[in-house]
């Protein structure tokens, strides 16, 4: 997903859609480990989904409230 339609969603879809990811992110992890994981690149493809949310959640807080 693009941060520019990250950026349109409100915190709490924002969250939401970071805790779907983690556990996505860890359910990848289990089917690497026991060799069902065939395609390795969502596990990239997934961190970096998280990352950019984090990213516009930071922005959102550092933002000044004028």
């Amino acid at each position: 997903m693009k941060a520019e339609e990250l950026r349109e969603l409100t915190r709490e879809e924002l969250e939401a859609r970071i805790a779907d990811w983690k556990r996505k992110l860890l359910n990848l992890r289990f089917q690497l480990a026991s060799g069902q994981l065939r395609n390795t690149a969502e596990i990239k493809k997934t961190k970096r989904d998280i990352a950019r949310a984090l990213t516009v959640l930071r922005e959102r807080e550092r933002e000044p409230n004028a």
